[in-house]
């Protein structure tokens, strides 16, 4: 059976059109100063129109691919992570495949909200497990923009758009960045506290009707707050506590860009300092489950990562979903 999981390649993109708080100013009753006191936030990226998924899913593909050394034709799966698919059907897997000019892969998207890149990366794992050849490409992207109701000030300012990418393979023992180990937990009692109802078959609707607010986000915020951190905290516990490593050995932590207020609270209860927090949330707010390969992919670009950190990533979202994941650079 695989058991080492390396990672190849890094990518992720961001649409050119920025948003500000001063611009949210215009649009919804909030200032910078509101935004960026509660969530750290100071300004997203929107897509363009006839932009999609699949669009930004390949601008990252492509460089976390080139950056692996790969062309697209040499992929034998593709896993794409995402709550905003373009369509129902096509899958967005198939589409970037097109988009990448090749066929033959196996394609499939996951839906877990913004855990979604991490339970990609265990599908991943799986199939590696499975095909030890096997040469996958894990892609997070989200159009949050387009399910957000830009009229209730609780939920639109804390959403952008994005994409990021990972290549994953096996390989040698002492290769790096490895993949050590990843849990995955999930609670759909409480699912209700964070929403898009809209599109979905429990949700009827007919030709010609009104959509309504069920096809946006809609979130109780101070709930998901305290499930968030208790959960992000507990499962990265555990992950540490089965591989016998303690908190002072984690060079630097990051997790889902949900909220700078979240991402302290988790830094703080796992006894790890800001200076080994990492974070982008100021500048491209909440990506869903683009967030951690985005992020990924910007701390080993700038040299926030370093060859030899252990890395652990976690992550919180709807469904409730939670995860979190070691990786040795």
């Amino acid at each position: 059976m695989q058991t080492n999981y390396i990672i190849r390649g890094f990518g992720h993109y961001a649409p050119e059109r920025v948003l500000t708080n001063a611009d949210l100013e215009k649009i919804v009753d909030t200032t910078d100063e509101w935004i960026t006191s509660r969530t750290g936030i100071k300004q997203r990226h929107i897509v363009a129109e006839g932009e999609s998924a699949s669009d930004m899913a390949a601008q990252a593909a492509r460089q976390a691919l080139a950056e692996a050394g790969m062309e697209p034709a040499e992929l034998t799966h593709i896993v794409v992570a995402t709550f905003t698919p373009d369509s129902m059907i096509p899958s967005t897997a198939c589409v970037l495949q097109s988009k990448l000019g090749i066929s033959g892969q196996m394609c499939v998207d996951v839906s877990a909200a913004c855990s979604g890149f991490l339970y990609a990366l265990q599908t991943a794992r799986g199939y590696l497990a499975l095909e030890p050849e096997a040469k996958v490409l894990v892609v997070a992207a989200e159009v949050i923009s387009r399910r957000t109701n830009w009229d209730d000030r609780a939920t639109c300012v804390l959403f952008g758009d994005a994409a990021g990418a990972v290549v994953l393979t096996g390989g040698g023992e002492d290769e790096r960045p490895r993949l050590l180990d990843m849990m995955l937990a999930a609670d759909g009692s409480l699912g209700d506290l964070l929403t898009v109802h809209g599109g979905g078959s429990a949700y009827a609707y007919k030709m010609g009707e009104p959509v309504g607010p069920e096809y946006f986000v809609q979130m109780q915020g101070r709930e998901t707050f305290k499930h968030a951190v208790r959960n992000m905290t507990s499962i990265c516990e555990a992950l540490l506590e089965r591989h016998g490593v303690g908190k002072s050995e984690i060079d630097v932590l990051l997790p889902h860009q949900a909220n700078w207020r979240i991402i302290d609270a988790v830094g703080r209860k796992f006894e790890i300092p800001p200076e080994k927090v990492f974070a982008n949330i100021d500048r491209y707010a909440n990506t869903s489950a683009a967030s951690i390969p985005v992020a990924l992919s910007e701390a080993v670009k700038t040299g926030f990562i370093k060859p030899g950190d252990l890395v652990l990533l976690t992550s919180f979202g709807g469904g409730f979903t939670w995860g979190s994941a070691l990786v040795r650079f």
